[in-house]
């Protein structure tokens, strides 16, 4: 843990010695404490910097002995009310079958994922690298009594899927061949005209069951009329592995144009690309090399790239897009200037700006389509992903994906203010 990075968080370089802070640091990694997490709460931050505006202090242990009493008053409420929920893939209720019960829904999930298959129960693909694509389809049960922009997660299993989401039917396809075939399948029993494919990425800190579940409720609650598709990278599913995250997606970089590739061979009319968080990270370096190396959406079936909440260094993203060189013309960017997980990556980059949380003038004059959240209040998946858990963002994503209104530039202003009348959003592009 970098020495610099916990004075200045904190802002305690006053009175603290370098040798303090060693000796601290490791008696909080003895303790088995995530920095991270600590620093996400806000109580013994506020007692910090009240310590920290006092007159320096003789002893470290009077500060230790006050973080560390924080510390364990956060672990027990983190064990008593927020324990981390049950891994879900192909636990069904052996008293209720999710199958069995009236009127929920069950929606076909595909994904390709770059996770090491596992036995573990419920997982169904670990935090592991593998080294080859796998490929492989769920059914997610959504629940009768679920309400838009909420995700009914179990807390326990198995899940009850009269009230929660279940996850079931878990099936591996050997080769593409077959993983091709299960689409089309998919693809035909649709109309005409809806016979498309969201292909979701999600973000840092996800599980498979994380990512599978948010796919399906965005699908529901947005009206979603094609087939999910998920790229599922392998996040450690840890608040404290940040980089361990962040070298994944580069690892799954050049497995994008591979499933890409393997898509062009279905029968889908249309695609339209969704990222989260440090996905739109991978997602954009995979559109980079793609278009450098003069394969990017070959079949001209690519209708539209959002990428939610970016994980991106504002430089970085401004020199993609100059390499991209305007051949990706439709990218829309959904931002928030309150994300609160993105202010947290921006410390860890050293303070350089976040897409995901960057001003709306700046974004337009890259040649993006930028969309300010920032006035929205009611997610209920918090601040990083508003497009999921506000109500009316989920549905406004809908209808631009089901109806072709899609948020870009070969729209006119009185379109785009059509269809964001009545919505606490801005939207503006160059």
């Amino acid at each position: 843990m970098p020495v610099y990075f916990f004075q200045h968080f904190f802002g305690c370089d006053d009175f603290v010695s370098v040798q303090a802070v060693r000796s601290f640091s490791s008696q909080l990694l003895q303790h088995g404490y995530s920095l991270l997490l600590f620093c996400k709460s806000r109580i013994a931050l506020d007692d910090l910097h009240a310590i920290c505006r006092r007159k320096p202090i003789a002893h470290l242990v009077f500060l230790r002995n006050v973080i560390l009493l924080k510390l364990f008053l956060i672990v027990v409420v983190f064990v008593a009310g927020c324990s981390v929920p049950p891994e879900l893939v192909g636990i069904d209720n052996p008293d209720i079958p999710a199958a069995k019960v009236e009127n929920a829904k069950l929606k076909k999930i595909f994904l390709a994922t770059t996770r090491q298959a596992t036995e573990a129960v419920g997982a169904f693909y670990s935090d592991q690298r593998a080294p080859e694509l796998g490929l492989a389809s769920v059914q997610v049960s959504i629940p009768p009594s679920h309400v838009v922009g909420e995700l009914e997660r179990p807390k326990r299993l198995p899940p009850d899927p009269r009230t929660e989401f279940a996850i079931i039917e878990p099936t591996v396809y050997a080769t593409d061949d077959a993983f091709v075939a299960s689409i089309d399948e998919a693809l035909a029993a649709l109309p005409k005209g809806d016979r498309s494919i969201l292909f979701f990425v999600h973000g840092y800190n996800n599980t498979t069951s994380d990512a599978l579940l948010r796919l399906a409720q965005f699908a529901e609650d947005s009206g979603f009329r094609g087939v999910p598709v998920l790229f599922d990278w392998a996040s450690a599913a840890s608040v404290s592995r940040y980089v361990y995250d962040l070298n994944s997606a580069l690892i799954a970089r050049p497995k994008i144009p591979e499933i890409s590739s393997i898509l062009a061979r279905t029968k889908a009319e249309q695609y339209d690309i969704f990222a989260h968080s440090m996905g739109a990270f991978l997602t954009m370096e995979a559109i980079k090399d793609s278009v450098l190396a003069g394969q990017f959406d070959e079949a001209d079936r690519l209708k539209s790239i959002i990428l939610a909440s970016p994980d991106i260094d504002i430089d970085l993203f401004r020199a993609q897009l100059e390499q991209i060189d305007g051949r990706v013309e439709r990218i829309a960017v959904l931002f928030s200037e309150d994300d609160s997980a993105l202010r947290i990556s921006r410390r860890i980059a050293g303070g350089v700006p976040r897409v995901g949380a960057s001003d709306i003038d700046a974004l337009a004059d890259l040649g993006v389509v930028a969309i300010d959240l920032s006035e929205v209040d009611n997610s209920s998946s918090g601040s990083h992903s508003k497009f999921a858990g506000s109500p009316e963002i989920v549905q406004l994503i809908g209808s631009g994906l089901n109806q072709n209104k899609r948020f870009d530039r070969f729209q006119n202003k009185t379109q785009l203010e059509n269809l964001i009348a009545g919505l606490p959003i801005k939207v503006a592009f160059d």
